[in-house]
């Protein structure tokens, strides 16, 4: 990811902040869409809480990766193998980044370009690699 694409993905992200606020319920809404299967493992996260701490997390790899590049790729390393042990299946894992990018897509609307989708892509293909 160039230093053009984190400012992209990070003026995407203060869109969603801007008209949305908080995109968890709508990023959970649209992996659900996709992956129904994967719904069935948060039944215990009755108030949302479980849900909540997953996009924080996210959201701070993702601003990580878009400047200091900390954290982000350990920390995405040690979730595929801490997920692997709740079931999720290692070809879902990426699927809850390619549901921010989605939603953040749709409530981003028109402002939406075609720079910024391919600045989300490089993004999630370097996510992909972090083992």
């Amino acid at each position: 990811m160039t230093e053009a694409d984190a400012r992209l993905v990070l003026a995407t992200l203060d869109i969603v902040a801007e008209r949305r606020g908080d995109p968890t319920a709508d990023v959970y809404a649209t992996l659900f869409s996709v992956h129904p299967e994967l719904e069935a493992l948060f039944v215990m996260d009755r108030d949302g809480g479980v849900r909540a701490s997953m996009m924080q997390q996210a959201l701070e790899c993702i601003v990580d990766l878009a400047g200091d590049r900390l954290v982000a790729p350990q920390i995405v390393a040690a979730s595929r193998t801490h997920h692997d042990g709740y079931g999720v299946p290692a070809e879902r894992f990426d699927a809850f980044l390619v549901a921010i990018r989605d939603t953040c897509r749709t409530i981003t609307g028109i402002a939406w370009t075609a720079e910024a989708d391919r600045a989300w892509d490089r993004m999630l293909d370097e996510f992909a690699g972090f083992r």
